[in-house]
């Protein structure tokens, strides 16, 4: 028995001293790698290929202040539409609100906007006619 318990130290002093030797051998690996320049070298082309997905177009929002020629067309095919619905002419209106949605950034806002000015008739009809515009605006746009 006596002999025994020098022999457990004596292995558990070897564990111990081959644990940290790991260790501290896989920090000196790990210095060495991250030092390397080929390591360095695929990590910036690794990111630099992982940023684009980011800003892929599409990813973002379209912004008004960006494209001046779709905010007038915009503003100008709400104009008409007003135009057509004061003058009665419903069907006309319509169709000019449906492209104002075609071409704004978020038309779900502006269609809660026009569900609270627009009659309940006319947003009916304007409602009906989006899935209509839609289609035709994805064959203009595969042609």
């Amino acid at each position: 028995m006596s002999c025994a318990r020098p022999l457990l130290r004596c292995l558990a002093a070897l564990v111990s001293c081959g644990a940290v030797a790991f260790i501290c051998y896989c920090f000196y690996f790990d210095r060495k790698r991250r030092g390397a320049p080929a390591f360095r070298r695929r990590l910036r082309d690794r990111r630099r290929a992982e940023q684009p997905k980011a800003a892929e177009p599409g990813a973002q929002l379209w912004d008004p202040a960006k494209d001046e020629k779709l905010e007038e067309l915009f503003l100008q095919e709400v104009q008409m539409g007003k135009l057509w619905l004061s003058r009665g002419e419903h069907r006309m209106g319509v169709e000019h609100l449906c492209n104002a949605l075609l071409v704004c950034g978020k038309p779900q806002e502006l269609l809660m906007a026009f569900k609270h000015t627009l009659p309940p008739k006319v947003f009916e009809m304007l409602l009906h006619r989006i899935p209509l515009i839609c289609q035709q605006f994805e064959a203009d746009l595969y042609e």
